[in-house]
């Protein structure tokens, strides 16, 4: 297996899905979204403390994510009816209209570099291009949740296709590199 890193391909996935209002698991794979940007998070387990918030979030910003032709894909080892079984009954979740990964092989997981011993996954955010290559990695530990904010700022920066100074907020100028005219 090839070493997970930036500016390589990301690995392929197939999995089952929890999507609201689909009546069964639907099977998803990451080469569905080629062509689109895809933004994936790990979160440790279904009903937990931590993960509700950062699920919440999410769903908050989708319809930004949305409008940056991005797909977001929320991602645990947990089952396809543990997922049902949560998001249809924590209040906190009922707002969660993207797809959540059914990762019981633990073969996500692993390939990413984020799969614990205990068969959970560390708080992993990956953002993919749309031709497949990865161009962003953020791995937190259990305890402490992930900026989505700070997911999205990335993601639009990524899309600019520039190069952009640290902070950078959309809207912000990027840095133009100046060839002086002895060199070119």
């Amino acid at each position: 297996m090839q070493q997970l890193q930036v500016g390589k391909q990301a690995p392929d996935f197939k999995v089952d899905a929890y999507i609201r209002g689909e009546p069964e698991a639907r099977e998803v794979s990451l080469s569905d979204y080629r062509g689109k940007w895809v933004v994936l998070f790990f979160y440790p387990r279904d009903f937990t403390f931590v993960c509700p918030t950062e699920i919440e979030e999410f769903a908050e910003l989708h319809e930004e994510f949305l409008a940056e032709q991005a797909v977001v894909l929320g991602a645990s080892t947990d089952s396809y009816f543990s997922h049902k079984a949560w998001f249809e009954t924590d209040e906190r979740l009922l707002g969660v209209n993207y797809p959540v990964l059914a990762d019981t092989a633990h073969k996500i997981a692993r390939d990413y570099g984020i799969l614990l011993e205990d068969g959970s996954a560390l708080r992993g955010t990956f953002i993919i291009d749309p031709e497949g290559v990865l161009r962003h990695i953020q791995v937190n530990d259990l305890d402490v949740g992930r900026n989505t904010s700070e997911t999205l700022r990335l993601l639009r920066a990524f899309r600019t296709g520039e190069l952009c100074p640290s902070s950078w907020n959309p809207g912000e100028e990027t840095i133009e590199v100046k060839v002086p005219a002895e060199v070119a």
